[in-house]
C-alpha cells in the first residue's frame, strides 16, 4: 500500500510508516497542485498539514484513497461529506499540538501586556525609553476570555488560572453545568458578554459558516477597551481590516495573529502597518515537541486504518 506525504512529517514518523508501507514524502508537493494531483491516483493514504486541500477534486483524482491524516486539527481544508461518502477514514491529531498552541497564546498575551519587547532596536543603538515602556501591565488579577472551549481552549484557560488571572469562557456546544468549567474555574459566558469583561480574549473555534468574521468590526467594537485579541484557530474568523482599525486608533491595546483569511498574506494588507501587533506565520502549534506527537499520531491512526490494526 502506497502512503503519499504532501506536507512537512517528523522524519522519526515517516520512517516508521516506510516499516509498514511504500512512502512518497514529498513535503514541497502542497505548492505544486498539478503534481499532487497526479501523484494521488495511487494512494491509499494522504498525510497534509492545513494547506493541501483535500477537496472534491483530489478525491476524484484519488480512486484508492482510504485515509487521510492531518497532521494538526483544524479540519477545513479536508472534504469530510466526501470522505464520508466514500468510507476514507479521516484522521486528526487531536490534541497532540494543545501545550504549543496554548503557551503561544500564553507568551503572546504576556508580551502585549507588558509592551517592552520590541525595544531591542532603541536600547542597541544608545537610546533609552525607560519612561516610555513603563507603564506595561501584570496578568495578575486580569481576565482572559477563551472563546471555544474545547482541549485548548480549556488548556489555556488554565495556565492563566496558574497566572491568578479570571478566566471566563463563551462556547455554544457547553452548557454552563458542563464539568469543564468547574475543572478549569472558567465561567460561562455569552460571547458579548465575555467580549465587554475580557482584557485579552483568545480564539479556538472552527472556521464554518457560522463562525466566518465571528470577530467583525460590531463585535470588536464591543471588546474591552484596551483589550488584546489573540487568534490562533483560523484567519477567517477576525476581520482583518476592522482589527487593523481598532489598533490604529487606539481602542484595542494589541493583538497576535498566528493565521490570516489568505496564508501567506498577501502585500498590501491592512495588518502591515498596524501598532502593537505580533504577527507568525501558522506556527503556534509548531514546537519540536508537538511536532513529534502529531507527527506519531497521525502515522499510527494511518496505519490502523490501513491495516485495520494488524500489526
Amino acid at each position: 500500500m502506497r502512503v503519499l506525504i504532501s506536507e512537512f512529517m517528523d522524519a522519526p514518523a515517516v520512517d516508521a510508516l516506510r516499516q509498514r508501507f511504500d512512502v512518497r514524502y514529498a513535503p514541497d508537493m502542497v505548492e505544486q497542485r498539478g503534481a499532487l494531483l497526479e501523484a494521488a491516483g495511487d494512494a491509499d493514504a494522504l498525510i497534509v498539514r492545513n494547506r493541501s486541500q483535500v477537496n472534491a477534486e483530489l478525491l476524484a483524482a484519488a480512486p484508492r484513497l482510504r485515509a487521510v491524516g492531518r497532521l494538526g486539527v483544524g479540519l477545513d481544508n479536508i472534504d469530510l461529506p466526501g470522505c464520508a461518502a466514500r468510507g476514507i477514514q479521516v484522521v486528526p491529531a487531536t490534541g497532540a499540538n494543545a501545550r504549543a498552541v496554548a503557551e503561544y497564546v500564553i507568551g503572546t498575551m504576556l508580551a502585549l501586556l507588558r509592551g517592552a519587547y520590541a525595544a531591542t532596536p532603541d536600547v542597541a543603538a544608545g537610546r533609552w525609553p525607560r519612561a516610555a515602556l513603563s507603564q506595561g501591565l501584570e496578568a495578575q488579577g486580569r481576565t482572559l476570555g477563551v472563546v471555544g472551549f474545547g482541549g485548548i481552549g480549556r488548556l489555556a484557560a488554565q495556565l492563566a488560572r496558574g497566572l491568578g488571572m479570571r478566566v471566563v469562557g463563551s462556547d455554544a456546544a457547553l452548557p454552563p453545568g458542563h464539568p469543564a468549567w468547574e475543572e478549569t474555574g472558567a465561567a460561562p459566558l455569552s460571547l458579548d458578554a465575555l467580549l465587554a469583561q475580557a482584557d485579552a480574549v483568545t480564539l479556538h473555534v472552527p472556521l464554518t459558516a457560522d463562525t466566518r468574521h465571528l470577530l467583525d468590526a460590531a463585535r470588536i467594537g464591543r471588546m474591552r477597551p484596551g483589550a488584546i485579541l489573540i487568534n490562533t484557530s483560523r484567519g477567517g474568523i477576525v476581520d482583518e481590516a476592522a482589527l487593523a482599525a481598532a489598533l490604529a486608533s487606539g481602542r484595542l491595546r494589541g493583538a497576535a495573529l498566528d493565521v490570516f483569511e489568505q496564508e501567506p498574506l498577501p502585500a498590501g494588507s491592512p495588518l502591515a502597518n498596524a501598532p502593537n501587533l505580533i504577527l507568525t506565520p501558522h506556527i503556534a502549534g509548531l514546537t519540536q515537541e508537538a511536532n513529534t506527537r502529531v507527527s506519531d499520531m497521525v502515522a499510527a491512526g494511518v496505519t490502523i486504518a490501513l491495516t485495520g490494526g494488524a500489526r
